[in-house]
């Protein structure tokens, strides 16, 4: 894949909220879902920059999330 790459993207999510790119002419795989974000390949990923901020799989910020209020913190 070069930087002239024309194809267009779009911006997928899975259950654990982690991103990613997939071509807009190909199926999603299971368990991916459409963000609603679409454009170039670097659009995606600035995008993708912008908004996932943390990297942390949503199952793990959750359990995070419950052990810190189990201890008062």
């Amino acid at each position: 894949m070069s930087d002239t790459d024309e194809s267009r993207y779009r911006v997928v999510h899975n259950e654990e909220e982690q991103y990613s790119i997939w071509r807009a002419d190909r199926e999603l795989p299971a368990g991916w879902h459409a963000e609603g974000t679409a454009g170039t390949r670097q659009e995606c990923l600035d995008h993708i920059g912008r908004v996932w901020t943390d990297m942390r799989p949503l199952s793990l910020r959750r359990q995070q999330a419950e052990a810190g209020a189990g201890t008062g913190t």
